[in-house]
């Protein structure tokens, strides 16, 4: 519903004003230029006969973050609001919050400005309440939150990716639009131009909307979303990355916590352990009570003393960097979300750890920081304190290579270290390939071991398969810890809810526990246990103990190798938080709405008689680059309405698994049909990220396939390609 005297609008009323606005932008050199030609384009806009309106959320969602539903008429009314269409997997939309955050961090709802986030599912278990609860708590989401489950806003306003912002005046009147990452200064600049522009004009109002934080709901925790976990071989405890509390924990073997430091809000601070912050810890290695810290929001490593209980930056800048090389003292080195680590050393004949490698999620890279003196293969002496590469050039590949620095990795996340022979060399979990594989320490040789398949550019081969190196499949594995005594890697295949365990010498990937199902069974044995997206794990006890960073489940399990068993670290005795909810399987099968841009081709008609096949030839072509998204489910439905007959008992909906190899789709006319005509529908919807994977979207297509049965035999009729170039 739109406001009274506003016309109906979608986002494409926007574009030719904003357009002619971001082209004079380019030409403005001054920030005064810049203020100036945005605060002319609002009084043009805002000086239009209607309003372009945005729609009002329809009754009956489901808000996160408020105390009730708001309305944009009532509540919104005198505020500039953001709304942000996001979907909580979509790794563009995380990206996007940090910048959300700083906005909101500079203006409050008393300053006029209010963000919104609209949940618009992409996968059918993202439209259930509970899974977005967990994505708000995870991601430290603190503005108003709806669940749009039918994509009603979104349908409305015909929004095309995600994200999508949309900025509207005091009257609910759609002012901006910017879809993608990447672009804070606009942000910024836009939002404050028109907070600028209606307080001049007196049309903002201070008064606050009331905000019921979900976290502040949520029963007591000991961890949060644990992201890996490591042994202090020296004594008797472990290290903790409580990830969602943005803090390390030390603990005994017992559970009970030795330190805490940091948390439980992100932040950057060095300094003693009360005072000291991160924001989203990963990886942790210990050693003569210093722990290295993989401080990944940041784009930092954290140093903690234990000793004389103190937290120190070794590398990093503090922001995201796009250096692929290094190279530079590690303090001024700009990094990107190191996402874990692992002591090594330089020389066979050293036998101190005097170098740390870094799995560089952020540019698809391994990299080293030097402790101390040393050398790299291949490398002359390097200074102490020096970062740099060590391995992958820095594109998104499944690639191997013998040499380092043309091989490529795709979001590096785990990693164990085998220094003895014959292996000699780093595990390395590569998430977005979905692979295992290894870096040789004498010369920087990158060789595959299990999972993903021989293309270096095909980063969906993924699945749950027991197998022998490349017939094995894993999905999305993030973590890797090297059993010493056996000469056996485990891995935390995270997407499976498995644990695996890997043999390097025959490439054998087997299944040790967890059924694929993401719960929460303690045993008793590893067959009945099941995990929710592991992320970290480590060998304790001389090869005994396999502790589990089980992350969605919030716990430390503790498997036992020798018999079999497992159970959960009693770091304290709380519940942990609920995070992920039931599966909507009846909402599965629901067709979604088409958007109202969606094209309608219509084909020439066809004859058939009863009892005959008509076949549908899937043809579609995505924008050059592009792929469909990973684990999203672009499928098609099969209609005649008014005739809804004809296809009873024969499939009406599928997937689209592969743009490469689309599917056929088929209807026979049933043998008792009468003469009739009617229109045989065929609605398909293909998620897909653009080349630069700055945007997600979803893009829809309605064929119409006029259908005359005829009593007189006709000849069968030939296959219907149904062809669009998006």
């Amino acid at each position: 519903m739109a406001a009274p005297g506003a016309r109906s609008c979608s986002l494409s009323g926007l574009l030719p004003a904003q357009t002619s606005l971001e082209y004079a932008l380019l030409d403005a050199v001054t920030q005064q230029e810049k203020d100036s030609l945005v605060y002319q384009y609002l009084q043009k806009v805002d000086g239009w006969e209607r309003d372009l309106a945005v729609p009002e959320f329809p009754e009956g969602l489901e808000w996160l973050n408020t105390e009730g539903p708001i309305s944009v008429y009532k509540d919104l009314r005198g505020k500039v609001v953001l709304l942000d269409f996001f979907t909580y997997c979509c790794i563009n939309c995380i990206h996007l919050l940090p910048d959300l955050h700083a906005l909101e961090h500079t203006y409050s709802d008393k300053d006029g400005l209010l963000v919104v986030g609209v949940h618009s599912a992409k996968f059918p278990n993202e439209k259930v309440l509970d899974n977005i609860k967990s994505a708000v708590l995870r991601y430290n989401i603190t503005h108003p939150v709806v669940n749009d489950a039918d994509a009603t806003l979104w349908q409305e306003l015909e929004v095309s990716c995600w994200p999508t912002v949309v900025i509207l005046g005091p009257r609910g009147n759609m002012l901006f639009s910017l879809m993608g990452e990447g672009h804070k200064d606009k942000l910024l600049l836009y939002t404050s131009t028109a907070l600028k522009y209606y307080k001049d004009r007196g049309q903002i109002r201070d008064a606050r909307i009331g905000i019921k934080l979900y976290k502040d709901s949520l029963p007591p925790s000991p961890l949060l979303f644990p992201g890996k976990v490591t042994v202090d071989d020296e004594s008797d405890r472990l290290v903790i990355a409580d990830s969602g509390h943005h803090r390390i924990v030390v603990v005994g073997k017992n559970g009970q916590i030795q330190y805490s430091i940091g948390g439980p809000n992100p932040g950057r601070k060095d300094g003693t352990f009360s005072e000291s912050t991160f924001n989203s810890p990963q990886g942790v290695a210990i050693k003569n009570n210093t722990i290295y810290v993989a401080d990944t929001e940041n784009h930092l490593i954290r140093k903690i003393d234990l000793d004389a209980e103190l937290v120190s930056t070794v590398a990093g800048i503090g922001i995201q960097g796009t250096d692929r090389d290094g190279g530079a003292p590690g303090e001024e080195q700009p990094i990107s979300s190191p996402w874990d680590v692992v002591f090594g050393t330089s020389a066979a004949e050293t036998q101190r750890s005097d170098i740390l490698w870094i799995a560089m999620a952020g540019t698809h890279q391994i990299w080293a920081l030097l402790l101390d003196c040393g050398k790299l293969p291949k490398k002359n002496e390097l200074k102490k304190g020096t970062c740099l590469r060590f391995a992958g050039s820095g594109n998104e590949e499944n690639r191997n290579n013998a040499y380092p620095h043309k091989a490529g990795f795709a979001q590096p996340s785990g990693l164990a270290l085998a220094a003895e022979e014959p292996w000699a060399c780093l595990f390395v979990a590569d998430s977005e390939s979905s692979t295992l594989r290894t870096v040789s320490l004498k010369d920087g040789a990158v060789k595959h071991l299990a999972g993903g398949e021989r293309d270096p550019m095909n980063l969906f081969a993924f699945g749950d398969v027991d197998g022998v190196g490349i017939t094995a499949k894993l999905q999305h594995p993030l973590g890797v810890a090297w059993d010493k005594k056996r000469s056996l890697l485990y891995v935390a295949d995270s997407y499976n809810h498995k644990i695996k365990v890997v043999d390097p010498k025959t490439k054998s990937c087997l299944t040790l526990a967890g059924t694929g199902a993401a719960s929460n069974v303690v045993g008793p044995g590893f067959s009945e246990s099941t995990f929710n997206e592991p992320g970290g794990l480590c060998i304790g006890e001389n090869g005994r103990l396999l502790y589990v960073a089980d992350t969605n489940n919030h716990q430390i399990k503790v498997m036992d190798l020798e018999i079999k068993t497992i159970s959960v670290l009693p770091v304290v005795g709380s519940e942990s938080a609920v995070v992920d909810g039931p599966f909507l399987s009846d909402r599965q099968k629901t067709r979604p709405k088409l958007p109202r841009s969606a094209p309608n081709v219509c084909l020439s008609p066809v004859t058939a008689s009863p009892g005959q096949t008509l076949q549908f030839q899937l043809r579609l072509e995505l924008p050059a680059g592009s792929a469909l998204t990973e684990g999203a489910s672009s499928c098609w439905f099969l209609t005649a309405e008014g005739s809804e007959w004809l296809s009873e008992g024969q499939p009406s909906a599928g997937e689209i698994e592969s743009i490469f190899n689309q599917p056929t789709i088929s209807l026979q006319i049933p043998g008792d049909c009468l003469p009739l005509e009617a229109v045989v529908s065929i609605s398909v919807f293909l998620y897909y990220c653009s080349a630069d994977g700055g945007a997600c979207m979803m893009r829809a297509i309605l064929f119409s396939q006029p259908v005359q049965v005829s009593e007189t035999q006709q000849a069968c009729p030939a296959p219907r390609e149904l062809r669009y170039v998006f």
